[in-house]
């Protein structure tokens, strides 16, 4: 139970610090709107107002009031200033070293001096 309590509070804060209160808030206005002016007009005409910005509703006024009136952050980003640097423009290629005097191993089997012990040692040899 406190672990489901304790998620529905981290996905309501995140909610929150993104701005989707105003979203549900700004729902919930649209939707008591439909239904206030389809009291005295149809359905189609009662969306043509509910959505036309011209007839906005109390709670629509306090959600604009309270947007404009959120705190803006004090910082910005300049993404042109998180370039990369250039890098060399001129690529120099070396020849690999032939001769470095190691030789390539071969890791066939016919090349072992001795035979495997049978049957297999039950410990490891300390």
């Amino acid at each position: 139970m406190l672990l489901r309590l304790s998620k529905l509070l981290l996905v309501l804060a995140l909610a929150c610090s993104i701005g989707l209160h105003w979203t549900l808030l700004q729902a919930v206005a649209w939707t008591g709107m439909i239904a206030s002016y389809s009291r005295t007009a149809t359905f189609a005409e009662a969306l043509g107002k509910t959505f036309d910005g011209q007839h906005p509703c109390k709670l629509c006024k306090e959600i604009a009031q309270g947007k404009r009136s959120e705190k803006k952050p004090e910082y910005k980003v300049e993404l042109s200033k998180l370039g990369f640097p250039r890098g060399p423009v001129q690529f120099v290629f070396h020849r690999p070293i032939s001769d470095c005097g190691a030789r390539p191993v071969d890791f066939r089997a016919d090349l072992l001096t001795h035979a495997p012990p049978v049957p297999p040692p039950r410990t490891l040899p300390v």
